[in-house]
């Protein structure tokens, strides 16, 4: 994973619907594959939000849905040619709506059964910051909560979508991102500074009245 990519996880509601239309027939897959204003899980020393106009500017122009992140598992793209396998990408004030008709891989066809089950329940997306532009994203410590708070204003590249397992990532790393996990930890330790600072000083002044 490049140093710029992240990768995020959400629980939501994946359905599998069915086309009764006349000239459409078949299932397709739909859901969300991010939430607009809506805090995530713990991620390392920091938890985060998008804000709702982050996907403004962002390059959506080659996006691939699949399996767990594995694109040796696709299960659409947005610049596929023809109904079945065609990612359709939909912005509106909830996040990033997407929708496909599987293909008739076996693969494909497994996975609608589990979604149907209710056995796989959550979306990931794959997504590139870019850090030339100082306003990409804010930090902030919320003393109440002991965390730090991180807001994302402007995605500059989204790279998948990925309906997955659960937990599809247990390396929180992996998850966080290397960029966003290092701005992280240097914030911890900055915060925890003055306090190692004010103890030394304590065992000195101990150590003196001995």
């Amino acid at each position: 994973m490049d140093k710029n990519q992240e990768i995020r996880q959400l629980t939501t509601k994946i359905e599998v619907r069915s086309l009764e239309g006349e000239e459409e027939k078949g299932e397709y897959v739909e859901g969300y594959a991010l939430k607009f204003e809506k805090w995530s899980e713990r991620l390392w020393y920091f938890k985060e939000i998008l804000s709702r106009g982050s996907l403004d500017e962002t390059d959506m122009s080659n996006v691939i849905a699949c399996f767990n992140h594995n694109e040796s598992y696709p299960l659409a793209r947005n610049t596929a040619s023809g109904d079945t396998g065609k990612l359709e990408l939909e912005v509106d004030n909830i996040g990033l709506k997407f929708r496909f008709k599987p293909t008739s891989t076996s693969y494909s066809k497994d996975l609608v059964e589990n979604i149907r089950a209710g056995i796989i329940n959550q979306c990931s997306f794959s997504f590139e910051l870019d850090f030339s532009d100082e306003n990409v994203d804010e930090w902030r410590y919320n003393e109440k909560e002991d965390i730090y708070e991180r807001r994302i204003n402007k995605i500059h590249r989204l790279h998948d979508i990925s309906i997955v397992t659960t937990p599809a990532y247990s390396d929180t790393e992996a998850v966080v991102g290397a960029r966003s996990k290092k701005k992280a930890e240097e914030l911890w330790e900055a915060r925890k500074k003055p306090k190692a600072e004010l103890e030394k000083m304590k065992l000195e002044l101990d150590l003196l009245n001995l």
